[in-house]
Formats: C-alpha cells, sequence, structure tokens
C-alpha cells in the first residue's frame, strides 16, 4: 500500500431543494389554498477515522468531493428528498486544517471519531409558510441554501506510545523487528527504512504498546538534509522516544559524535519535541569484544553527560531487548495512570501535545515551501525560457507504510 501522509482536497456540501408555490386544486374544493413543500436539505460532508485505513493515498488523485443537492419541494405539502451524506475514511491520527485561516477543524486520534467539514444547505421553504389571515393565496417562496465549500489539508501523524531515533544503520529496524512481529527491511546500507513502520510490542499478557521506526536522520536533517524532517513530524504523538546509538559503526564514524548530532537536530527541528522523554540505547554491543563492553558503553555516557535511563543491547542477537520493553512499558502505564488521576497534569500534558502539534506541523509546512522554491530555481535555472509553473505540481511522496502486529 502506498504511503501518503499529507493530502489537499476540496469538499463540497450539497445545495438545498428550492420550496415551491403551489395551490390545492381539487373538484368541489373552492379556495383549496397554498400547498407548496419545502425543499429537501443538502448532504453533509464528514471526515471520519477508520481503524481498516492507514494511509491517505485516496486523495491522491481524486481531490474533490461534493455531496448531492436536496430535491425540490412539490404540491400537496410534498417536501423534497433529502440529499445522502457523504463520509471520507481517513486513518487514525488524521488531522484536518482548513488551508484558508490554517485553523485545525478536528484532530481524529479515536477511530469512529467524525467530524463535520461542510454543512449542507437548508431547503427553501414553500409558499404554505406564508399564508395568513390577510394573504390566503401567497406566491412566495423561498430558494434553497448552498451548500459550505472548503479546501482542507489532511495531515497523518502516526499514532506510537515509543519513538525510535538515531542515525541511519543505528540498528533501529533491527530493534523493532527484535521486540515486534514487524518486520521492516534490514540491510548493511544506509536509509534502508525509507517510511515509518509500527509494530505492536507485548511485555506480558495484556500489556502492549505500540513503537514507530522512522527512517534515519543525518545532520542538517532539520535543514531538509538526507530524508530531512519529512517523517520527524510522526514523532510528535509519542509518549519516549528511544535513541538507537551504534557504539561501532560500520563507516568508522564517532559514535559519541553522532549521538549528539541527532539530538542537535532533533532540538533544531522542535524545542518541544527535544522535551519529550528519551532512552538512550547502546546498540550493537555484540560487535565488541566481552572485556571492552563495558569500558566502551561508560566512555560514551560520560562523553555524552548523559544522566538519563540507558541500555545495553544486542538487537540482532535481542540481547537486553527485554529490559528496555519492560521499562518503556512501565513508564507509558505510569503515565496513563497519572493523566487520569491527575486532572492538573492531564490538563498540563494536553498542552504540550497541542504546543507540540502546532510547532511541528508550522516547521514541515516552512520545510516544504522551502523545498518547493527551491526546486523551483533549480527548474528556472535548468529550462530557462521553456520554464511552466505547472511544472512544480507539489510531491505527494508516493511511499510504503507497514502497520504490523
Amino acid at each position: 500500500m502506498r504511503f501518503v501522509d499529507e493530502a489537499v482536497i476540496t469538499v463540497e456540501a450539497g445545495d438545498g431543494g428550492n420550496g415551491v408555490a403551489s395551490f390545492r386544486r381539487e373538484k368541489f374544493v373552492p379556495f383549496g389554498g397554498p400547498d407548496g413543500g419545502d425543499g429537501g436539505r443538502g448532504g453533509n460532508v464528514y471526515i471520519e477515522a477508520d481503524d481498516n485505513t492507514s494511509t491517505l493515498v485516496d486523495f491522491r488523485y481524486t481531490r474533490r468531493f461534493r455531496a448531492e443537492r436536496g430535491k425540490n419541494g412539490s404540491g400537496a405539502n410534498c417536501a423534497g428528498r433529502g440529499a445522502p451524506d457523504i463520509v471520507l475514511n481517513v486513518p487514525v491520527g488524521t488531522t484536518i486544517v482548513d488551508t484558508d485561516s490554517g485553523d485545525i477543524i478536528g484532530d481524529l486520534v479515536a477511530a469512529g471519531q467524525r467530524y463535520l467539514v461542510a454543512k449542507g444547505g437548508d431547503g427553501g421553504l414553500g409558499n404554505t409558510h406564508f399564508k395568513s389571515s390577510t394573504n390566503r393565496a401567497p406566491r412566495k417562496f423561498t430558494t434553497g441554501v448552498k451548500g459550505e465549500f472548503r479546501e482542507i489539508r489532511l495531515e497523518l501523524k502516526v499514532l506510537a506510545d515509543v519513538g525510535l531515533l538515531g542515525m541511519p544503520n543505528a540498528g533501529k529496524s533491527t530493534f523493532i523487528r527484535a521486540v515486534s512481529a514487524a518486520k521492516p527491511k534490514v540491510a548493511d546500507y544506509p536509509f534502508t527504512t525509507m517510511v515509518p513502520n509500527l509494530g505492536v510490542v507485548d511485555a506480558d499478557r495484556h500489556r502492549s504498546f505500540v513503537m514507530a521506526d522512522i527512517p534515519g536522520l543525518i545532520e542538517g536533517a532539520a535543514e531538509g538534509a538526507g530524508l530531512g524532517i519529512r517523517f520527524l513530524k510522526h514523532l510528535a504523538r509519542t509518549r519516549i522516544l528511544l535513541h538507537i546509538v551504534d557504539v561501532q559503526p560500520i563507516d568508522g564514524s564517532d559514535p559519541i559524535h553522532n549521538a549528539r548530532a541527532i539530538l542537535k537536530e532533533l532540538q533544531k527541528f522542535s524545542p518541544t519535541l527535544s522535551q519529550l522523554p528519551v532512552v538512550l540505547v547502546l546498540n550493537k554491543l555484540d560487535q565488541l569484544e566481552d572485556s571492552a563492553k563495558d569500558e566502551w558503553s561508560e566512555h560514551i555516557i560520560s562523553e555524552l553527560e548523559w544522566t538519563g535511563p540507558v541500555f545495553k543491547t544486542s538487537g540482532l542477537m535481542s540481547e537486553g531487548t527485554k529490559d528496555v520493553v519492560y521499562y518503556l512499558m512501565d513508564q507509558i502505564e505510569q503515565q496513563q495512570e497519572r493523566e487520569a488521576e491527575d486532572p492538573e497534569y492531564a490538563a498540563q500534558m494536553k498542552a504540550f501535545r497541542d504546543q507540540l502539534e502546532a510547532e511541528t506541523r508550522e516547521q514541515t509546512l516552512a520545510a516544504k515551501e522551502a523545498y518547493r522554491q527551491m526546486r523551483k530555481e533549480q527548474r528556472m535555472a535548468d529550462l530557462g525560457d521553456d520554464y511552466d509553473d505547472e511544472d512544480d505540481d507539489e510531491d505527494d511522496g508516493e511511499m510504503e507504510v507497514y502497520y504490523v502486529r
């Protein structure tokens, strides 16, 4: 399935049907009076979160959705039929944004959650509504109200409790394979992971959480280097970040420098995102001699001046991974329990997440606009007088995503 995490569409609700001016005409019934029916209501347009949908690819080629118009009224006080509503299914985790105002219309974070994005117009009134003691034969009626029209942007951020962070080839994909049933591609070259992968991690019976593996970062990612910040926004809805550090990189780079570079890019992308709890995982220890493992690990921790939780693992050999899983499960449950018991803490966390959502969305849009401008300037330089603005259509980023339990 192709992975599309953003789409811009237009939605148009149906117009209301017109009321009519009609008079009762029956044999032996003089002065039958007005009997014009009302018009039917136009169809609404809803957007609903669906567990069975995992990408916005359906909106890549079909970008305009229009509900039907309500039927006109008729005589004998018959009202017109209302038009059916349109329901557009999107993945859980989709944010709906009005492109004109930039306001967030809705945030669909639970299956079945639904938002009205375009309201259908009310039907017009028939002449029956205008009769009175002084106007026994009104010929007045009203037309239906026009349905709402708006352009909206759909933004998908995967829902996960834990997000994996690290350089390309740090072992993130191997780690998620070791702790869940997810099977992302694993190879001995950078950027093996090109899209987010989700895995459900089972700690114990009836205790599980969702882990997200995003493509690796490099220095300059916040400015668009490598895969840039295209997928960093998918960490905005996580509770904990798991920083995977390769203790013996195959390219000969310094793991301390790599770890600092990742934390620096995270801070540059979103200061709020960098405030999430971070767990350091020193990975690929199986590549070191037993006598050097502890000494080299302590050296890395000391140089990083790391005071938070640290775990030593080998994703390939599944060594130490269970300890990480149990720790993460406990931390997630503690957060959930505290939010449930302490309304003030829950409100603080909600404000934090709202700020994080706004910050990551602003940064992502700014980066996309910078990339679009760079591409435009490059094409202008390459094509000269043959340049056409239509060549600069937005890149929807067709990729694949896998959701595995």
